[in-house]
């Protein structure tokens, strides 16, 4: 039999190329190397995370040329490389230590710097400003409170220290337990008091123990004349309401409370306890006004 021609040959159709089977890759985007994730594996830290410094009030020094350094201090703490941004932020504790009338015209741009800087997910960004606010609290005192401005600003401050001494990363949370104390020390407890009223109530716990703390910490300052100012009713139904907190800290705390009450109330009191007793039974429901009268009885 003849072959057939190639010529004649039927054209070979070329394959078609197979599809790729489609894989869902997730690619981790750079911006959300920082976020705080307790779903995820944390990210290693990069060297400059490890090469921090974290320099204690004591150790810092003053500026050489305070003057110069002041007009690029704002341009430093809202710079968008972090680093640069910490570098500026222990300038602002140089000023506050050393040149505090350089600083206070920048007072409330700095403050809410250091809000924004608290929300960071970097540890070590947020470290660093709870520093700067233990030295601008010691630096300034009651002036934060005095102006509008930075009264303001100190009000979003006060809510980060109280959510950052909540945390679980415990070097983070007793930093700004040293910023709570430091607040507390440096400024009238009666304008403090205040300030804090409204967070013994928050929805949460841990804020409402914290809130607690310092509570009694300014009633510990408090003579009976600052007390009366306040209204000791207002006190003592704080002190009973935290009392009956979860949250250990928060009952503790109390107690301290009751305590400084009881011990400014009665003191020119020859019958304390008659005094108190009735005092409690007044100006609180029955049953929080056993549990008060009890702290002092069980002492």
């Amino acid at each position: 039999m003849a072959l057939r021609p190639l010529d004649n040959a039927l054209p070979i159709t070329p394959e078609r190329p197979k599809k790729q089977t489609k894989v869902a890759i997730s690619v981790q985007k750079q911006s959300d190397l920082g976020v705080n994730d307790e779903n995820r594996a944390p990210f290693p830290p990069t060297s400059a995370d490890a090469t921090i410094d974290y320099i204690s009030s004591e150790n810092l020094k003053a500026l050489p040329d305070p003057d110069i350094t002041i007009q690029s201090l704002v341009d430093g703490i809202e710079s968008k490389d972090w680093l640069k941004v910490c570098d500026s932020l222990n300038n602002a504790r140089r000023f506050a230590l050393y040149h505090s009338t350089l600083l206070l015209p920048l007072l409330e741009k700095v403050m809410l710097v250091l809000v924004k800087a608290m929300k960071n997910p970097r540890s070590a960004l947020i470290k660093t400003s709870i520093m700067a606010s233990s030295d601008i609290f010691n630096a300034f005192g009651d002036k934060i409170l005095l102006e509008s401005t930075t009264s303001d600003a100190f009000d979003q401050l006060l809510l980060q220290l109280l959510l950052k001494a909540s945390q679980d990363k415990k070097f983070v949370c007793e930093e700004a337990e040293k910023a709570l104390k430091a607040m507390v020390g440096s400024m009238a407890p009666l304008s403090l008091l205040h300030k804090l009223q409204a967070y013994v109530s928050h929805a949460n716990l841990r804020i409402r123990a914290k809130a607690a703390i310092s509570m009694s910490h300014c009633a510990s300052k408090m003579g009976l004349e600052a007390m009366e100012e306040f209204g000791l009713v207002p006190l003592i139904q704080l002190a009973s309401d935290s009392l009956n907190d979860k949250l250990p800290e928060a009952r503790e705390a109390a107690r301290s409370m009751v305590t400084s009450i009881y011990a400014k109330l009665t003191e020119k009191e020859e019958e304390k306890q008659e005094a108190w007793q009735t005092f409690c039974q007044s100006n609180l429901p029955a049953i929080h006004a056993q549990s008060v009268i009890k702290v002092v009885s069980s002492q």
